[in-house]
C-alpha cells in the first residue's frame, strides 16, 4: 500500500522591499531616516504567496473518504444500490423455489404415467441474474379407451388416474383429467357387464341345442318298433291286459 506524506517545502527568498521616494513636501531640516520610519511598511507579495501554497499543501494531504467515493463510482457505473440488490436476491430465491416445484410436479406425472405419459415440457422465465427458471410445465397423457376391450380400458384408466394425482398438490387440469378417466371407467364397466351377459347367454343356448356331442341316447322316429317291442306284446297277451280305448270327445 502506498501512503502519501508531506514533503519539505522551502519558501523562496523574499525580494528586498522597494524603496519609497521621500516625500517632496518634507522639510529639508528633517532627516530622511525619520521620514522613512514614519511611512507604513510595504507588504511583501512573496510572503502571501508562500502562505497560500502552504494552505494548498494541507488540503492535498487530507485523507479522502474512500467509501463515499466508491459508492459514487458504482452509482455512476450503473451498479444496483444495496436495496435493489436485496430485492433481486429475493426474486431469484422465489424463482428457484418455483423451478424446483414445477420440475418435481411434472416428473411425478411422467414417472407414474409410464407408457401412457410423455416427456415433461416447461415454460421458462429469466431472472435478474440472467438465468432461466421453469415457471410452468405440462406432461401429455393418453386417455383414449382401448377399442373393444373394456378390461384393458379399466386397467389403463387406473394408471391415468394415479398419474394425474401423483403430485403432492394436483392442479385443476390434473383433477379434470381424473374426472375424464373416471367417466371412461364407468363406460368400460357397463360394456364389460354387457359382454359378460352376452357370453353367458351364448353358452346357455349352446347347451340347450339337441344332438350335440355328449348326448348318448338315440332318437327314435314316432311309431317305429324298438328292439323290445315283440317281448312287450307277448307280455301283454300273457297278462290279459287290454289296450286302452282311444279318447272320445264328449259333447254336452
Amino acid at each position: 500500500m502506498q501512503i502519501s506524506g508531506a514533503s519539505t517545502y522551502s519558501a523562496p527568498a523574499a525580494n528586498p522591499l522597494p524603496v519609497r521616494p521621500l516625500a517632496s513636501s518634507a522639510s529639508p531640516d528633517v532627516s530622511p531616516d525619520i521620514i522613512r520610519a514614519a511611512q507604513a511598511p510595504v507588504t511583501a507579495p512573496q510572503a502571501l504567496t508562500a502562505a497560500q501554497s502552504s494552505s494548498a499543501r494541507e488540503e492535498a494531504d487530507k485523507p479522502t473518504d474512500s467509501s463515499s467515493n466508491s459508492d459514487t463510482a458504482k452509482r455512476t457505473q450503473g451498479e444496483p444500490s444495496p436495496e435493489q440488490a436485496r430485492r433481486e436476491q429475493l426474486e431469484i430465491a422465489e424463482l428457484l423455489s418455483r423451478d424446483q416445484e414445477v420440475r418435481s410436479h411434472e416428473q411425478a406425472h411422467a414417472a407414474v404415467g409410464g407408457q401412457y405419459a410423455g416427456a415433461p415440457s416447461y415454460t421458462y422465465a429469466r431472472g435478474p441474474d440472467g438465468k432461466r427458471y421453469a415457471v410452468g410445465g405440462e406432461v401429455g397423457i393418453d386417455v383414449a379407451p382401448v377399442a373393444n376391450d373394456p378390461e384393458a380400458t379399466l386397467r389403463k384408466m387406473d394408471v391415468v388416474i394415479r398419474a394425474a394425482l401423483a403430485p403432492a398438490e394436483p392442479s385443476a387440469q390434473d383433477l379434470q383429467v381424473t374426472a375424464q378417466a373416471l367417466g371412461l371407467m364407468a363406460e368400460a364397466r357397463v360394456q364389460l357387464a354387457q359382454q359378460q351377459r352376452s357370453e353367458a347367454q351364448a353358452s346357455s343356448d349352446a347347451r340347450a341345442e339337441p344332438g350335440k356331442e355328449g348326448d348318448d341316447k338315440p332318437v327314435e322316429a314316432p311309431g317305429s318298433a324298438g328292439p323290445n317291442a315283440a317281448n312287450l306284446d307277448l307280455y301283454t297277451q300273457l297278462s290279459g291286459v287290454q289296450q286302452p280305448a282311444p279318447l272320445v270327445e264328449l259333447v254336452t
